[in-house]
Order: structure tokens, then sequence, then C-alpha cells
């Protein structure tokens, strides 16, 4: 197992990850929470979801319909995480935040859809947290994650064919690369695979935001993942 997974702790310990001064000195409520998954269920990460899972998807399907979605943005914790994104140029109305990206496609779909096992397990926790969680495969990470700004032309992930970076962008990184953009794409070598079983998940907290939420979205997550 990796550093970053012995270090994390095993009994539902979650540890601040590490972030570069520059990037405190800019965005000081910024803050990285990092927590380990044992995947327990008969299901593989990326097969279907069982039927607890799905249902719970169909019940939060009702929850967020009508007024709620499209008034999702101005609650406490989605609209913290709007205000974040101006911080970082970016337009939530454009770029969208994990929760209204989400709620957006319920609207569209006609209800949360299943995807497979993980997928669905993020989702749900934050659609109950409003707290987005990411995923790695924990024997691929290179000690402790963090975030820094990413050097000019550093690729994402390790692969011989990673994508070049432009200077500047806030990466989830561990001690050698960079492994996750902020709120964006991961590197394919680094996402679960079917047969993975230790899972490293990541919460992104911004100013405003809770620490009980993020801890309770990235609890949600390990628990519905290590249910036998």
């Amino acid at each position: 197992m990796s550093a970053s997974a012995d270090s994390a702790g095993h009994g539902g310990q979650h540890v601040a990850g590490w972030c570069a001064a520059e990037v405190v000195q800019e965005l000081p409520g910024l803050r990285l929470l990092v927590g380990e998954a044992l995947h327990r269920r008969p299901q593989p990460l990326t097969g279907g979801s069982p039927p607890e899972v799905r249902g719970r998807l169909r019940e939060l399907s009702n929850r967020f319909r009508g007024a709620r979605a499209v008034g999702i943005r101005r609650e406490p914790v989605p609209a913290a995480y709007r205000v974040f994104f101006r911080q970082i140029g970016l337009d939530p109305d454009v770029v969208r935040t994990p929760i209204e990206a989400a709620v957006m496609q319920r609207m569209l779909s006609g209800g949360f859809l299943t995807s497979n096992l993980l997928e669905d397990v993020l989702l749900v926790a934050l659609l109950d947290t409003g707290v987005p969680v990411w995923a790695l495969d924990s024997e691929s990470l290179d000690g402790q994650l963090g975030i820094r700004a990413s050097g000019e032309g550093e690729p994402l992930g390790r692969s011989r064919d990673a994508p070049p970076l432009p200077a500047g962008r806030l990466v989830v990184a561990d001690s050698s690369a960079a492994l996750a953009v902020l709120f964006g794409e991961i590197a394919p070598e680094h996402e679960p695979r079917g047969g993975c079983t230790g899972v490293t998940l990541f919460a992104v907290q911004v100013d405003g935001v809770p620490t009980l939420y993020a801890e309770e979205s990235l609890w949600a997550c390990r628990a519905a993942l290590e249910c036998r």
C-alpha cells in the first residue's frame, strides 16, 4: 500500500493534505481532506451498483426537483463553491460547480441515473453534503496528497502520453506528480479500476464550508464502499 494510504490511517480517520505556501497565501480557506477506503463489496468498483445504492439515487432524485433544483446555488455550501470558483478565475455559470453540474444533469435526465458503484457512491455523498469527493487508486500514489500549482508543460499523471498542463493550474498532487486538476480531470492511470481494493478519497473544502460537511462526505463514501 502507498505511503499516503498508511498515513491517512485506518479506522475512519481523515487527515489534512498539504498545501503549497503560495496557495495558502492566495487562498487561505482552501483545504484538502484525505481518507482511505478498503473496497469490500462483491461488485467491482466499475460494475453496477447494488439495489440500496440505486434506491438512494432514486430517493435523491425526488428531493432535487422543482424549486430545490433551481435554488441550489443559493444554499450556503453550494454558494461557497461558487465564490471559490470566481476566486480562481472560473465563471460558475459556465463551468458549473460539482453540485450544480449534478443537479443540472438530473433535470435534463429526469433523475439521477446510475453509472457504476464508485461514481454512484461519490454522487450520493455530493448530493447529501454539497461537498465533492474524488477517488484515486491507492496503489498508484507516491506519498501524501496536497494542492499546488502546476509547472509549465508538467504532465498530468505519470504515463508517457500524459497531457501537459499550463503553468499555474491548481492540481492535486502526490510527492512526484500532478494527479488531478482541482475540480477537474483525473489522470486516467490513477483512477480506481474494477479490481482495485484500496481507494484514496479526497474532498476539497473551501472557505465557508464547515469541516464537518467535508468529513461527512468522506465518511459516507468510505462506509458505502466498505459495506459487505
